[in-house]
């Protein structure tokens, strides 16, 4: 990570918990493709690096392996998004985007309830702040695909 975005780190964020968000969507994907849950679960040394203890890095993994459509059926992302809008969370990590959310609506509800909360999101290109124009323009292209067509369709 460049300096920029370790700046982007307060003692704020640092004084909250720091959410990792496991997700696979299938039980084939979690026996399959371990690689990517071990990259998940690395997310963790990321977190220390940007100063979080490793008791305030609560892992969330109730959805791995589970399908679903909607952010209702996942009880682990529902627990993020409570989270983060009870003022609990410094920043929400995830391997990609598309893990956090399954759509596009869900996404931005949790950006908007981030940006609210001064909560910071990570993934492996980088740290966001969704208060800042350009973190949220790059988070909001970063979408899940499940419904980017039917956006741009009615634009």
């Amino acid at each position: 990570m460049n300096r920029e975005q370790h700046q982007k780190v307060t003692p704020h964020h640092l004084k909250r918990a720091a959410l990792l968000y496991v997700r696979q969507s299938t039980m084939r994907q979690v026996f399959e493709n371990t690689e990517s849950t071990k990259r998940q679960y690395a997310l963790r040394d990321r977190a220390v690096a940007l100063g979080w203890p490793r008791e305030e890095i609560v892992v969330i993994d109730g959805d791995l392996g589970h399908t679903a459509t909607a952010a209702g059926d996942r009880e682990g992302f529902e627990r993020v998004v409570t989270e983060v809008g009870m003022g609990r969370v410094g920043i929400v990590l995830g391997l990609e985007v598309s893990r956090l959310a399954r759509n596009s609506s869900d996404w931005h509800r949790l950006l908007e309830i981030s940006a609210l909360a001064d909560t910071l999101i990570l993934d492996e290109d980088g740290v966001y702040n969704p208060k800042e124009f350009n973190d949220r323009l790059l988070l909001g292209l970063n979408r899940p695909d499940t419904q980017s067509s039917s956006y741009f369709n009615s634009l």
